[in-house]
């Protein structure tokens, strides 16, 4: 049995998290001591990022830290994993001669004879079938305590303009539904209590394995998990919404009344030439009938500025849906071209500083729809899964909020980690809600 010393650092999304997890999972049941110490680690994976530039951006300073450190013999070898080393292959080789090894999107279940060929023979690759049917291994949970993401899927097939990621991470595949509902048993065993179902696109979960949209039939099975009391759903794409899905989101207690619908723009010019599917009217009728349909309903998106083609009136079509519509959530992206995108060709381009400018405009205009939610808040009850304490607060997060992308609740009690309680609002320190547990 090996005893090295193996450090991992992981960078990226929620889904790449999960591949993060199961090549700890894999090392530690192959004997390897996992250390979160660099320093006089036998070897560190770097499992990385390639989407946006500035994502890559972190990848390489990553990289570069780690390769000083092997530079002064304080680290053995350097392994580059996910999407930087499936999309930048010979661009590292060429460029980056400290990595040691890299491992492809397609090989993360790979990772142990990796690490072993490259403590052995110092160097090893493997870039498997990205295409390939999902790997099906064990994860360790590295987020909680009382929460873990779940992923449904892998890949993508809407073929956004402005996206890599089809190219990146291949085709979409769904994960046999035995098999999600298997993990998520075996997460509540082990007390997780919220779990969020991720993939790059959720509302098309069953659709290549079983030949209809699943979501919803997933979703109940989930429901009948004991144990699990929160079920968050991230990634919908607005098209793909059938009253099943919308009925089951309404009906469903455990599903959080929480949303996350990425919309890109509103504009039908910029929709079409993003290629998404739908229209502006479709979106707008889409978010009325869930406002409708789902009391207390929370909606989050996802938004990008400066998308070649975007001039003063289309941006301010996007400016005046989000003051009518009032998303409680959003994200703002400023377009980034993509090497390989069709959008990356496009002409009509705005500059890098324009497309910031608007983003900076958007999340001005949010600022004042999120400081209206908050305010409408106080006096409220809400239910909070604790996560912590902080500045002599228990800290926690209510339906309305997904981990590290949304607010935090501050209040005084008496609750563990992982644990939920019933939450008075009464007021708001800084955008965020702060309160006192009510007793049981």
């Amino acid at each position: 049995m090996p005893n090295e010393k193996i450090a991992l650092i992981p960078l990226g999304c929620a889904k790449n998290l999960i591949n993060s997890e199961q090549m700890l999972c894999l090392l530690s049941d192959a004997g390897y001591e996992l250390t979160s110490d660099f320093d006089g680690a036998d070897a560190v994976i770097i499992n990385t990022c390639g989407f946006i530039d500035s994502a890559k951006s972190e990848a390489i300073d990553n990289i570069l830290e780690m390769a000083e450190l092997k530079k002064q013999g304080r680290l053995g070898k350097i392994i580059v994993t996910g999407c930087l080393a499936e999309r930048y292959r010979a661009e590292i080789t060429a460029d980056l001669p400290e990595v040691d090894a890299m491992v492809g999107v397609g090989s993360f279940a790979e990772i142990v004879s990796v690490v072993a060929e490259t403590l052995g023979a110092g160097h090893a690759e493997a870039f498997g079938d990205k295409n390939a049917p999902v790997d099906e291994v064990g994860r360790f949970i590295t987020t909680g305590p009382g929460w873990a993401y779940i992923k449904i899927a892998e890949g993508c097939d809407n073929h956004c303009a402005f996206c890599a990621i089809p190219s990146i991470r291949g085709r979409y595949r769904s994960r046999p539904m035995e098999n999600i509902i298997a993990e998520a048993g075996a997460l509540a065993e082990s007390g997780v209590r919220e779990l969020i179902v991720i993939a790059q696109d959720i509302t098309r979960y069953g659709t290549d394995l079983y030949k209809r949209r699943a979501l919803a039939e997933l979703c109940h099975e989930l429901a009948g998990i004991e144990g699990i009391e929160w079920i968050r759903l991230h990634y919908l794409y607005p098209d793909s919404f059938d009253d099943e899905l919308i009925d089951e989101i309404a009906q469903n207690n455990k599903i959080v009344k929480y949303l996350d619908i990425p919309i890109q723009h509103i504009n039908d010019g910029i929709l079409r030439r993003m290629n998404r599917r739908g229209t502006g009217a479709e979106i707008r009728a889409l978010f009325n009938k869930l406002r409708e349909r789902v009391p207390g309903l929370v909606l989050r998106t996802s938004l990008i500025t400066g998308l070649p083609g975007e001039g003063d009136a289309e941006f301010e079509e996007l400016c005046e849906f989000l003051r009518q519509a009032r998303i409680e959530r959003a994200g703002v992206f400023p377009f980034s071209p993509e090497e390989g995108t069709p959008a990356a060709e496009m002409d009509g381009r705005c500059s890098e500083e324009e497309s910031e400018r608007r983003a900076r405009l958007i999340m001005e205009l949010q600022a004042g729809i999120m400081d209206d939610y908050c305010a409408a808040r106080v006096g409220q009850t809400l239910r909070v899964l604790c996560t912590g304490s902080e500045g002599g607060y228990l800290t926690g997060r209510s339906y309305a909020d997904s981990p590290d992308i949304d607010g935090t609740v501050y209040f005084e009690g008496e609750c563990e980690p992982g644990e939920f309680a019933e939450v008075l609002i009464t007021g708001v320190m800084d955008g965020e809600l702060v309160g006192v547990q009510k007793e049981a």
